[in-house]
């Protein structure tokens, strides 16, 4: 697929991201790759995925353009989500279709800010599409600004800096869209129909959901919270997500 016919596919789809961290029981490329079956399956446009391994299993069982990202940990640094040029190496390796990066204001390993680390992977390889995970407008503005192809609202509320906001980040892809005029990534904190509504109703180009589809574990724990409205965080959770009347059990 050329760039253009992957952005065409993506907009106005839902993209599934199909990750399992190593602490995870369904950590492992095969399950990764049925994962996105299923959802190809379910009317995904496409998917995110982290590893080379778990990118090139699914990539034998779907054809449909995928975000790949690598999660490495790095000390001295909170960048965690494909942090150095490395891990952008690898991933180009498999042919992925869009790399997304942390793109926040946080120093990267080696005390590299991402304008510096940006320009040096945009140089070499001038025709990757590229998603920038920010938490911020001023972290969009910029990652635009240097040439990210996609703003995604990924690290939003996860930052120290944004810590608390809510999510999804309605706001956020409201200003990305209507001032910036990019394509916005709706990604984090979507959990029912109504988020996803909200999302693209301000202005999102395409959107990522993956804990609420793919991480029994994380929906399992949710749904603890959520199902016991007698707790203030589920009441929290009915009055903002579902609106439901308190007296539901």
């Amino acid at each position: 697929m050329t760039n253009e016919e992957v952005l065409k596919r993506i907009k106005g789809g839902l993209i599934v991201s199909c990750q399992a961290l190593s602490t995870e029981p369904l950590c492992d490329p095969y399950i990764m790759s049925m994962m996105a079956y299923a959802a190809k399956e379910g009317g995904a446009v496409g998917i995110r995925a982290n590893t080379t391994v778990d990118i090139e299993a699914i990539k034998k069982k779907v054809d449909l353009p995928i975000i790949g990202i690598i999660k490495k940990d790095y000390e001295g640094s909170d960048v965690y989500i494909t942090p150095t040029e490395k891990e952008v190496e690898e991933l180009v390796r498999t042919g992925v279709d869009i790399i997304a990066v942390d793109a926040t204001k946080r120093m990267r390993p080696g005390n590299i800010t991402f304008e510096e680390f940006f320009k040096n992977i945009r140089s070499k390889y001038p025709n990757q599409l590229f998603m920038a995970d920010t938490s911020c407008f001023e972290e969009g503005k910029k990652a635009l600004e240097l040439g990210c192809d996609l703003l995604g609202t990924t690290m939003c509320g996860y930052t120290e800096y944004t810590k608390g906001h809510s999510l999804p980040a309605l706001d956020l892809i409201e200003r990305y869209s209507k001032e910036l005029r990019a394509r916005v990534v709706a990604e984090g904190g979507i959990w029912v129909p109504e988020q996803l509504e909200a999302a693209y109703k301000s202005g999102a180009y395409t959107a990522v959901i993956g804990t609420a589809i793919t991480r029994p574990r994380g929906i399992t724990r949710f749904l603890q919270v959520f199902c016991r409205p007698r707790h203030n965080k589920a009441e929290r959770y009915y009055k903002t997500f579902c609106k439901c009347p308190q007296d539901i059990r």
